[in-house]
């Protein structure tokens, strides 16, 4: 027997689910799940208790699609590892339901967009580091050890200093330092 689950999720503990608590028992849910916390949290215990207890065959319900994913990309896996469980997701305010044809073609139109627009920013940063390499810029993170600091580094190891004194004198990790200095003949 197939059954409705609810989740439902505001911010701070200052606001109030009930608006979304009301859509969810008038949708017919059974059993609401319910987290006081910022969706960009990966640790929603209430998510994860409702996810656990969901069937084959049941439907997750939320009041509006972003009270279930962080962000669009996240949304769409959490749809997906659902899907792959006989589950469906309904939205009651999107009016998206993926227990029906329309619901899964829109739900893919979702996924197309979102994989396009990060086509689109990879592109963008792409382009964005040959134009600034063309301009003769070095893009990325500033070398922690120059030409001078490397050769200083080399003469106190070579003096004796221990390779952890030096390292934090010049500010960088050991394992920089190693990376970087000229092995012993």
């Amino acid at each position: 027997m197939s059954s409705l689950l609810g989740y439902a999720r505001v911010s701070t503990a200052d606001q109030n689910p009930d608006l979304q608590l009301d859509a969810l028992n008038a949708a017919g849910c059974f059993r609401v799940f319910t987290d006081h916390a910022s969706g960009a949290l990966t640790d929603r215990p209430a998510l994860a208790a409702c996810l656990d207890h969901l069937r084959p065959g049941d439907t997750l319900v939320v009041w509006r699609l972003d009270r279930l994913g962080r962000s669009l990309p996240h949304l769409l896996s959490t749809v997906n590892d659902l899907a792959t469980r006989d589950i469906g997701v309904r939205s009651l305010s999107e009016a998206l339901d993926t227990t029906t044809a329309t619901g899964r073609l829109t739900l893919a139109v979702f996924g197309a967009l979102a994989q396009f627009e990060r086509d689109l920013g990879r592109e963008r940063t792409i382009a964005g580091l040959a134009a600034a390499r063309a301009r003769g810029s070095q893009p990325g993170r500033p070398k922690r050890l120059t030409a001078d600091r490397l050769e200083v580094a080399q003469q106190l190891i070579d003096s004796g200093k221990p390779v952890t004194e030096v390292a934090r004198t010049l500010g960088v990790g050991r394992s920089t330092l190693y990376r970087h200095l000229t092995p012993p003949a």
